[in-house]
């Protein structure tokens, strides 16, 4: 009896508690590993000096330990994962392009790679000039060096196909679980109730508009609380000016990873305000449509298509503000609004269509391996 088999690499690893892409691999992951896929994840270790590898819920882990801190520490990990992915056949998928120079590797190998491509990492203003020409010329490795590319938003389809050809590109976007039901008590830590508030949750960088949105918000009282997440250091330029100008009504609660308190706070927004500027279908947008949030977004054509044309939108601080004034209080408007939004992620953003859309593009393309009791320390060596 035999097995499809396939390596995911890119991520800080599972389960996942570091962002979109591990919680991705994680669904994945586990979802392949129920179908009888062979399925070896690997791990970022901030600790110990060797390779170990064990097995997580069917999913098989390669752990490997990085010294370095940081952006170079990635860097490291992705080159140590590439070459210990390479020493076996087995269909590679890769989530992102950051280090996509090492597809080389792949190459040289015959083995085939997969680039999830992400979203236009080097447009990010929060990079400075050396990052932003890695990032550039790392997208185009990615482009030329991927056996097959997968874009999660027809307009990031649109912009690879200035690198490659359209027919190497795939288009499948990120998914999010349906919420119906959130406890409520959990507000209770955040000094909010049901209905009281509007959430924003998103990195504290220029080009996700926070501080547009807080500035638009304590314009005026609102009667109710704007519920920001998200680490907000006052040593950082940015963050500091974000947190100085935000009214009494706006509460900065900080980086909260706990799954069922960031559910209840999203389910019982009366909306969710979503700035990003840059990027393709975002995980945080699709999470608040699945949770039936009421949705005013920045306005691109990113945006646009994950929401959908019932959504609010809003560019810059005086259209944040006047979206605002125009919305908050207009509750038949809101119910429609977050009607919609259930309805946009049950058509596009579920699990299960996501998922399968990833098998159907990537069975093809998984090399069968003998299924057997072999350990993983083993088979990997």
């Amino acid at each position: 009896m035999s097995r499809k088999l396939i390596k995911i690499l890119g991520t800080r690893g599972v389960p996942a508690s570091h962002g979109g892409f591990e919680t991705f691999a994680q669904f994945l992951a586990l979802y392949l590993v129920e179908r009888g896929w062979e399925v070896i994840v690997y791990c970022q270790e901030d600790e110990g000096d060797k390779v170990y590898e064990d097995v997580w819920r069917g999913v098989q882990r390669v752990h490997i330990p990085v010294t370095q801190g940081g952006a170079l520490g990635t860097i490291v990990f992705d080159w140590k994962s590439t070459l210990h992915a390479a020493r076996t056949q087995g269909l590679i998928l890769t989530l992102g392009y950051n280090t996509a120079v090492f597809g080389l590797w792949y190459r040289l190998k015959g083995i085939t790679n997969f680039f999830n491509m992400d979203g236009i990492e080097w447009r990010r203003q929060k990079w400075g000039m050396v990052a932003k020409t890695w990032f550039y010329l790392n997208e185009w490795a990615g482009a030329w060096l991927g056996n097959h590319l997968i874009a999660d938003h027809p307009e990031i389809k649109t912009h690879l196909t200035s690198r490659v050809s359209g027919g190497k590109i795939t288009t499948i976007a990120y998914g999010a679980n349906r919420i119906d039901q959130a406890d409520a008590g959990v507000l209770r830590r955040y000094g909010v109730t049901p209905g009281g508030y509007a959430i924003l949750i998103a990195r504290a960088e220029p080009e996700n508009s926070i501080l547009e949105v807080v500035r638009a918000w304590s314009r005026k009282p609102r009667g109710l609380k704007l519920v920001v997440l998200g680490k907000y250091d006052p040593a950082h330029d940015y963050q500091r000016l974000v947190s100085g100008s935000g009214s009494d009504e706006v509460l900065f609660v900080g980086a909260v990873y706990e799954p069922a308190a960031v559910e209840a706070l999203r389910f019982h927004a009366r909306l969710y305000v979503h700035g990003h500027q840059v990027g393709g279908t975002n995980p945080s947008l699709v999470e608040a449509l699945g949770a039936g949030n009421p949705v005013l977004a920045h306005d691109n054509q990113f945006n646009r298509w994950v929401a959908g044309p019932q959504a609010a939108y809003f560019d810059g601080e005086d259209g944040c503000a006047r979206a605002l004034d125009a919305i908050l209080d207009d509750q038949p408007q809101l119910a429609r609004m977050g009607a919609a939004s259930l309805q946009r992620h049950q058509e596009a953003f579920t699990w299960d269509r996501i998922l399968a859309d990833y098998e159907t593009l990537l069975a093809p393309h998984a090399g069968l391996v003998a299924a057997s009791s072999t350990p993983l320390n083993e088979s990997m060596k």
